[in-house]
């Protein structure tokens, strides 16, 4: 893998942007979280939120990589089949 591999600029296009969609999943995220914890994330709330931040981004590291394993060899297993997900649910 070519890590400082120098990429290409993005080009224009007619899809939304991804600033957008974040912020929109960000809503999501704190109405999902404030319904299951019956309150909003707030300070001093008794976490420690380096540690949960830490914790979660040594899992989002792994979801990373897998999927850039998986992208690099799917060829080399053309009977796995990509998992038919629907992010809109």
């Amino acid at each position: 893998m070519e890590w400082n591999k120098e990429l290409s600029p993005p080009i224009a296009s007619n899809h939304p942007a991804i600033w957008d969609l974040v912020i929109e999943d960000m809503r999501d995220r704190d109405q999902f979280g404030s319904s299951k914890y019956k309150t909003r994330l707030k300070g001093f709330d008794g976490r420690k939120s380096l540690w949960d931040a830490y914790q979660e981004i040594l899992d989002l590291s792994v979801y990373i990589r897998k999927e850039i394993y998986e992208q690099q060899h799917a060829l080399e297993h053309p009977e796995v089949k990509p998992p038919k997900e629907n992010y809109n649910e």
